[in-house]
């Protein structure tokens, strides 16, 4: 199985939330359909990306990036690659790379999607078409701060950093809400 029959078979099955999800479920779909390179950075004028919001397993508190290019708060997450063989792998590889935490566990049940235009960097004018995970990082484990952020912070769920965009605020809900899943 390809990575875009992976992300394809995992759209396919997830039951989204509410009907804005339903409509962005059936566009990523759509665009699979229509484009075989779909899942890379190469992809005009879209393409797919994994991210993980990643929550820390003994209270609530989520681990966000000042992301390095676009300079605000988000979850962490990017392309996948080559060597990526499942959606859910690309968003934990992500944010291994991004955080330096060893021992993350994936929900491999997309909590939501994003997508999104890019106003900055290598795919400016292109839209991602984001597939959002809950990730779990064991209690005490230190972070890193990669070369790709401006800094890594943890944040009380009721207590998210001043202008974090509106989906991070949905994925922090979400992941909150769907936490018995994990």
């Amino acid at each position: 199985m390809t990575l875009h029959d992976d992300a394809t078979a995992v759209l396919t099955r997830w039951t989204p939330p509410d009907n804005e999800q339903a409509e962005l479920r059936e566009h990523y779909l759509k665009y699979l359909a229509s484009h075989e390179d779909g899942m890379w950075r190469s992809s005009r004028p879209e393409h797919l990306t994994a991210s993980a919001l990643v929550v820390d397993a003994s209270s609530p508190r989520v681990l966000l990036t000042l992301h390095g290019v676009v300079n605000r708060w988000l979850q962490l997450g990017g392309h996948c690659e080559p060597g990526d063989t499942t959606l859910a792998g690309a968003a934990l590889r992500e944010a291994a790379e991004e955080s330096g935490l060893a021992g993350l566990v994936i929900d491999p049940v997309p909590l939501q999607l994003s997508r999104h235009e890019l106003t900055a960097g290598g795919c400016l004018g292109t839209f991602h078409l984001d597939v959002q995970f809950r990730v779990s990082a064991a209690a005490g484990t230190e972070y890193v701060v990669s070369e790709e952020s401006h800094d890594l912070a943890w944040f009380e769920v009721d207590a998210l950093p001043d202008g974090v965009d509106r989906t991070v605020v949905e994925l922090v809900d979400r992941a909150f809400v769907h936490k018995d899943r994990q």
